[in-house]
């Protein structure tokens, strides 16, 4: 077989392949100084992150604790508000006198012959006797 004739590359010479050292070692000192910003600033970032991190759990807290004092104020002022309100008692007192006085109203309305003038189903006669009011003639006074 006959050889074939070498197509490609051209062979370098010596100082050529000396700048292409120099120039490799170049490029390797810049990618380590890019690599050392890169880790600085990977650095810094985590700084800043733990920063907002804890700015915002002190947010958070400062958050709670103003929702913590609105509730407090909030069931405060709820608390005074049921403390006015009638105990028992009043409520007790408050029934007795109602149903004293109207018995003591319905009395006197009975003693002045007023009973004519409230409503059939509150004076106790019934819708028969509506018809003919004469059958049954108020009371008169003793």
């Amino acid at each position: 077989m006959p050889a074939q004739p070498s197509v490609g590359r051209a062979e370098l010479p010596a100082s050529g392949a000396i700048n292409h050292a120099d120039q490799l070692a170049r490029i390797e000192d810049k990618t380590a100084r890019i690599e050392d910003k890169y880790a600085r600033s990977e650095a810094l970032l985590s700084r800043v992150e733990e920063k907002v991190e804890s700015s915002s759990a002190r947010m958070n807290d400062a958050a709670r604790q103003a929702d913590l004092s609105s509730l407090r104020s909030e069931v405060r002022t709820l608390s005074d508000r049921v403390g006015r309100l009638p105990g028992t008692g009043a409520l007790v007192l408050t029934a007795i006198i109602t149903a004293v006085l109207t018995v003591a109203l319905m009395v006197a309305v009975q003693r002045l012959n007023l009973d004519r003038m409230l409503p059939h189903s509150l004076s106790g006669q019934g819708q028969t006797n509506s018809a003919n009011p004469t059958s049954n003639p108020p009371a008169s006074n003793p």
